[in-house]
């Protein structure tokens, strides 16, 4: 096994003293970001780790950090933890999940007794939580609670942003398309009201020819039994579903009817799912970059503990991908 690399190795290679290697690794202010992110980069090429134990005892810091969740189940936020525990580690800190309990009026109580354990430099929650009390007049460890979802984990943030509808609606327009449907989700979730409400505005915007608002629900058999509810004559006919799933099931559903898609139906989805790539024909869908935003938000919460300026916002998190399902009508 070889030589474990050390903080002058660290130095040596990116050019900068070894008390800079230390201060970037301890959050000390005065670095620029040009040598923080040479020193990171540094570290990386070692695949260097500082001594946390060590690091603690010197300067009282934990490099830990806290991602707060509010229920069980890690599915909506997979990505966005990927991201936010990469970015951490890259900056030499290491980070537990933890989840709160079900009863959202723990959430206050538990949120208190994490941020004065002092366990923790910092804590960050995609969902919003109620300002922590400290108990001592210590420097308060960094908290950063975000509108990225609801308590439920519905999204509510970047990802209730509803602009990709109108691009493929247009899209759909300029393609000839004039008559729509729309495939809606539970009206519980902030994310599917947002896409309803532009599927509507656009239709009245475009002067287009709306055949109706269905669904209501996540289930792609309820999306195909809204499909085959449709009269005969409905097809030229541009689907958008709120979800792959629904996608899914209308796709199914318009096929099983002896209608082409494209051709007959145009079908577009949102989520960009794994199998959505692999449909016959592949779906037309929304990517979220949740990753991203995940790496974004640990980034503004390590500046909150070093004291830095907030990185600039990310854009374009949400993007159209255009794959086989959609198509110029085909007269019937």
């Amino acid at each position: 096994m070889g030589k474990r690399p050390t903080s002058h190795d660290v130095a040596r290679l990116a050019g900068v003293s070894q008390s800079t290697v230390s201060f970037v690794f301890t959050g000390r202010n005065g670095i620029s970001t040009a040598t923080r992110e040479k020193v990171l980069r540094a570290a990386g090429e070692l695949n260097y780790r500082p001594n946390l134990a060590a690091r603690t005892m010197r300067t009282q810091r934990t490099g830990r950090l806290a991602i707060v969740i509010p229920v069980p189940g890690l599915n909506p936020l997979g990505a966005l933890l990927e991201g936010a525990v990469a970015t951490a580690r890259e900056a030499g800190y290491t980070v537990e999940v933890v989840n709160l309990a079900r009863e959202a009026d723990e959430h206050a109580q538990e949120v208190d007794a994490l941020i004065n354990s002092f366990e923790y430099e910092g804590v960050l929650s995609f969902s919003p939580l109620p300002t922590p009390r400290l108990s001592s007049g210590e420097s308060a460890p960094a908290f950063l609670a975000l509108t990225e979802f609801d308590e439920e984990l519905h999204a509510t943030g970047a990802f209730s942003d509803a602009r990709p509808v109108v691009e493929m609606m247009e899209q759909l327009a300029s393609l000839g398309h004039r008559r729509f449907l729309h495939i809606a989700g539970p009206v519980d979730y902030p994310a599917a009201v947002a896409r309803r409400d532009a599927y509507l505005a656009t239709v009245d915007r475009l002067g287009l020819e709306s055949v109706g608002v269905v669904g209501g629900n996540w289930s792609g058999v309820h999306a195909g039994e809204c499909v085959r509810a449709l009269p005969d004559d409905v097809p030229p006919l541009a689907i958008i579903a709120a979800n792959d799933v629904l996608a899914a099931g209308a796709l199914r559903a318009s096929l099983q009817r002896g209608w082409s898609v494209p051709g007959d139906v145009s079908v577009t989805g949102w989520d960009d799912m794994p199998l959505s790539i692999h449909f016959i024909p592949s779906l037309t869908t929304v990517f979220q970059d949740r990753q991203r935003l995940g790496a974004y938000s640990m980034r503004r919460l390590i500046a909150a503990i070093r004291g830095d300026d907030a990185p600039a916002p990310e854009v374009d998190l949400q993007t159209v991908v255009w794959r086989e399902s959609v198509a110029p009508p085909r007269e019937r």
